[in-house]
């Protein structure tokens, strides 16, 4: 039973970082787009919330593989409330401390709160007790 749970952990992992890899890419995008109009964190706000909705329908769908709920949609965004502090902070420090180009900065933040990101989307959308009856069948 630990080997299956194991199994389905790092392939939940890996489709997690690959439909990531895909929804840090189009909000990339939309950040860059967004720059010729907005100052960097005005932008980064406005394409992070358009990233939690490409997010939650990606790790509903394709990662976790559990049906849509408002339960989770709700939940979803406070969970990456602090994915976004976090993020943020890091985008910060990363322009005024480190001097790193505004354009990449974000993908600093989006590579190093990736555990966090795992962590905390997994207990959203698929909760414990949920992924012990799926590893059960």
């Amino acid at each position: 039973m630990k080997a299956l749970l194991v199994r389905a952990l790092r392939l939940e992992l890996f489709r997690f970082v690959i439909a990531g890899g895909i929804n840090t890419l189009l909000t990339l995008a939309l950040y860059w787009l967004l720059l010729a109009w907005f100052e960097y964190r005005v932008a980064y706000t406005i394409s992070f919330v358009a990233g939690i909705v490409s997010g939650f329908a990606l790790n509903t769908y394709a990662v976790f593989r559990v049906p849509w709920s408002w339960m989770r949609l709700l939940a979803f965004p406070s969970v990456h409330a602090v994915n976004y502090v976090v993020g943020l902070a890091i985008v910060w420090l990363s322009v005024r401390v480190f001097g790193i180009d505004e354009r990449l900065a974000p993908v600093v933040a989006a590579v190093a709160i990736i555990p966090l990101n795992f962590m905390m989307t997994r207990l959203v959308i698929k909760p414990p007790a949920q992924s012990e009856q799926a590893t059960d069948r």
